[in-house]
């Protein structure tokens, strides 16, 4: 754009140039990716519900793979940065409720508004590639998909307890549930409960029939996949093996007289003759039988079945009346129903050691059960077996066996493998994991592709049926599907005869399982996506996303796509993400979460009003790494804001020919290496996720050329090449700024296709860097002794040769100072060698250090720096040119320092 005067006075105008670069990288297809790209770099952030408005969080998210993705272009690189909308889902619903329209209507308005508040965030999106879950051409898949699942066996019906919330009216998957809360009421005191994730409210548990996804029949896939998933934060990684929860065991039957066998699962089979009580899950098989005929167990299951999870304490039970069989001991023990036995966990029903399990333990006390100790330390154990009172506490470790008959003296882990033999068990691995319940009871969802005939059961819509489209929006407290007579009564599909849809939705985790694959071929028409191409660009190298979908939507992503993958859907692609990042939170300036109820938060809008996107998005990458907290702080806003600002000035000072010009000198060379080093530096900042760190190397390379300006009159070259340099380190982040810069120095094309700066830094960078530094904190550490006021002459000595030689000597020497004294040429020296030798004898390392030359070449190039802070005349001299008594006190990398006033 073309600035006056005036505006180069006040600096850019964000109102003005962020628009117009929007419309310039729009108008040349900047962020456009052709379909026949090879591997292109996969940048990705999770996809947004549509809300309807951009929060913090979503600025940060977005941010970071905006400019990630910017970065990978500017180094030639053909990326995919593509965005869509998770668009179906129950807060639609209700949203549509409150204002007596439809979902679809409120969303597509939703999806209207973000779309121009990202695009005002100068987010760099193919938005050919823009995808909607809540599109009919986008869900149809979906169903597409679940009739494929289910030929692969993938998808069962079954009844369940389920977690129900009566306030959305719809199922919850565990992952849906929370502790919360529960109301304060007359009688009670609130306390801890399960509550849903939506609304916080207590949820209830319900038998109901359910569409299921058999996502245990890969278990031990999903656990030991995440082994080699080397780019993933290893807390994500120790959250889904803890949610797979693998556990490896055995199976042994216990007789129960008058009910036949019943089989338990124990991963410590080797307490068995410790058992002194057998205890059955309320939904077992066997304590529905014995209910039958015992009106206080069936009193106790009917409770247990409506109380939420902490309703009952651990020590919670009955006794049925009725005794197991230990295959151990023959001896009979005690049954009890308990709630902490659950049906859906092992088989449903366990013996119980109390001597050796402290749940055990706890209910033994509570219902006065014998306790047996039949495991003791071993000798070398850190515990003494005579300190060991299973009455008192239970001993969970392993160790020897004790009352066990025979098997006393056998160590716990031979016990193990020996019992699964001796008591005709067998070897057993069980999961946590259960399997994904899909079925919700709303209307804002994928209908299941299912239909009910009495006589042919249930019965799939052919595929010439799909998409099953959602009818109208029905006004309901219930399923609105339920509701939706003339939509729901069809024909069967098999007999003709009258049936009925499926009037349950599909989990909205569904939708998000596979919309990163649907970005490679959003228009194909004959699948899903295009399977050629999606193999050629999966997996997504980069996905940026909030750790609470560590065990919900990432697992059943990785479940996806293993299943598709088997399904010849994909070629070779086990897992979705190579590498994953878990964007810390935005606080408020209080430090505590942006939230409406502390009124800490901050409008994305009023920022970019007030400041520009490009303050907005330099801000939020310069405050913290991406995994970490940031608070919001206003100040430092400000400081981003004015930091573009003289950046843009740097800039348009130099082109409007307000900076003077002259030939390179040392000073030039010496900024013509920091710029080198600078993109250096910020290229493997960038590479590693650390946008603070290169933004860091910006800012002190925009104020070394400044300092350039003011001490000397600069080569036009290297000014230029600085201030190009700057800008283009900048422009991920701060990219309409970047392309003001761009323009006003005079070239050609878009910043955003321009050319990634050289990052080499020379050769000796570091090194000269250190020596540098050290000698203007050792000037700076003499002046503050001494108590020098106004320093005239700073003269610097670099070491002779000699002491280069020394301490390449003592670097490999075991023995440092006979080692010298032995070396022919470094004799002459004699006292003088012998003496730093022995000063080096007593270091831990020796730094790597530059020649006598290359440290006076080095100190010449940074003497401006040292003459600009104390306003003093700089020398630097050779050992040979300073007089003896100064050149003696310089050592390699210390160069000897004399200042005169």
């Amino acid at each position: 754009m073309t600035t006056t005067g005036e505006e180069r006075e006040r600096g850019f105008d964000h109102t003005a140039i962020e628009p117009h670069w929007q419309a310039a990288w729009e108008d040349a297809d900047v962020f456009r990716i052709d379909d026949g790209a090879e591997d292109p770099e996969y940048v990705l952030a999770m996809f947004p519900y549509t809300s309807g408005s951009l929060h913090m969080g979503h600025v940060r998210n977005y941010t970071i793979t905006d400019a990630f993705a910017r970065f990978e272009r500017m180094r030639g690189e053909n990326v995919l940065h593509p965005m869509g909308w998770d668009s179906f889902g129950l807060p639609a619903e209700n949203a549509a409720e409150e204002r007596d329209t439809n979902p679809r209507d409120w969303t597509m308005q939703c999806i209207d508004s973000m779309r121009e508040q990202l695009t005002e965030m100068g987010f760099g999106y193919d938005w050919e590639r823009e995808i909607a879950t809540c599109e009919p051409e986008y869900y149809q898949w979906n169903q597409w998909l679940f009739k494929r699942f289910r030929e692969e066996g993938l998808v069962e019906r079954q009844g369940a307890e389920l977690n129900w919330c009566p306030s959305c009216e719809t199922v919850l998957a565990d992952e849906q549930v929370e502790e919360g809360e529960a109301p304060e009421v007359p009688h009670g005191d609130g306390g801890a409960v399960e509550v849903c994730w939506r609304c916080d409210t207590p949820i209830e548990h319900r038998e109901m029939d359910q569409w299921f996804f058999t996502i245990t029949d890969y278990a031990e896939e999903l656990l030991g996949a995440l082994d080699d998933l080397d780019g993933w934060p290893n807390n994500v990684r120790e959250m889904q093996r803890n949610w797979i929860g693998k556990q490896e065991g055995a199976s042994v039957a216990f007789e129960i007289p008058g009910y036949d066998e019943v089989d338990i699962f124990t991963t410590r089979l080797d307490t068995i003759y410790g058992a002194t009580y057998f205890s059955l899950a309320p939904g077992h098989p066997v304590a529905q039988a014995i209910a039958e005929d015992n009106d206080e167990v069936a009193e106790y299951i009917e409770m247990a079945e409506q109380a939420d999870e902490d309703d009952l304490d651990v020590t919670s039970g009955v006794f049925t009346g009725e005794y197991a069989v230990n295959p151990a001991t023959g001896e009979e023990i005690p049954v009890y129903v308990a709630d902490y036995v659950l049906t859906d966990v092992g088989t449903g029903a366990l013996y119980a050691v109390p001597a050796h399990d402290d749940r055990d333990h706890e209910f033994a006390e509570a219902h006065d059960i014998d306790i047996v100790q039949v495991v003791e330390p071993t000798e070398d154990a850190d515990a003494d077996p005579d300190d060991i009172d299973v009455q008192e506490a239970a001993y969970t470790e392993d160790g020897v066996l004790v009352n066990s008959g025979e098997y006393d003296g056998l160590h716990s882990e031979d016990a193990r493998e020996t019992f699964v033999e001796v008591f005709d068990g067998e070897h057993r691995t069980e999961y946590n994991l259960r399997d994904w319940g899909i079925s919700r009871q709303r209307y804002w969802g994928t209908p299941i592709p299912m239909i009910h005939c009495d006589d042919c059961g249930y019965v799939e819509v052919p595929d010439e049926d799909l998409p099953v489209e959602l009818p109208e929006f029905v006004h309901t407290t219930g399923n609105p599907l339920d509701a939706a007579e003339e939509w729901k009564h069809v024909d069967c599909p098999d007999c003709g005869g009258d049936a009925v849809r499926e009037t349950d939705t599909m989990d909205t985790f569904v939708d998000s399982s596979w919309y990163f694959l649907r970005y490679t071929s959003p228009d194909f028409e004959d699948a899903p996506f295009d399977t050629d191409r999606a193999s050629d660009w999966m997996p997504v190298d980069q996905y940026v996303g909030g750790i609470e979908h560590a065990v919900m939507h990432l697992l059943y992503a990785r479940f996806f796509t293993k299943v598709l993958d088997d399904g010849d859907l994909l070629e070779g692609v086990r897992e979705p993400f190579t590498n994953l990042t878990n964007q810390g939170m935005v606080l408020g300036e209080d430090g505590h979460k942006m939230s409406k109820s502390r009124g800490n938060g901050v409008s994305p809008q009023r920022i970019i009003e007030e400041y520009g996107a490009d303050t907005a998005r330099l801000f939020i990458m310069e405050a913290a790494q991406p995994e970490k907290e940031l608070a919001w702080s206003a100040e430092e806003v400000q400081s981003a804001h004015s930091f573009l600002q003289n950046v843009y000035r740097l800039a348009d000072d130099y082109a409007a020919g307000a900076v003077a010009t002259d030939e390179a000198d040392d000073i030039a060379d010496y900024v013509a290496r920091e710029i080198d080093a600078t993109a250096a530096r910020a290229t493997e900042e960038y590479e590693g996720f650390r946008f603070n760190h290169a933004l860091q190397a910006v800012r002190e390379l925009v104020s070394l050329l400044r300092r350039y300006e003011d001490a000397t009159t600069p080569d036009a070259d290297v000014l230029e090449r600085g201030i190009t340099t700057a800008a283009k380190l900048l422009a991920p982040v701060a990219p309409h700024v970047g392309e003001e810069i761009w323009e006003r120095l005079g070239h050609d094309g878009l910043m955003a296709e321009a050319e990634w700066p050289r990052a080499e830094a020379p050769a000796d960078y570091a090194v000269a860097r250190r020596l540098v530094e050290n000698t203007r904190e050792d000037v700076r550490d003499i002046v503050d002794t001494v108590g020098i006021e106004n320093p005239e002459t700073i003269t610097l000595a670099v070491a002779p040769e000699w002491k280069h030689r020394v301490v390449d000597i003592a670097r490999e020497a075991d023995n440092v100072v006979p080692a010298v004294m032995q070396n022919e040429e470094l004799q002459q020296y004699g006292e003088a060698a012998a003496d730093f030798a022995k000063d080096l004898a007593g270091r831990a390392q020796y730094d790597e250090t530059l020649s006598p030359a290359g440290e006076r070449a080095a100190l010449e190039r940074a003497a401006w720096l040292v003459e600009r802070e104390f306003d003093a005349e700089v020398i630097v001299l050779s050992a040979e040119e300073a007089d003896e008594s100064l050149a003696k006190k310089a050592e390699p990398g210390r160069p000897a320092i004399d200042i005169e006033s």
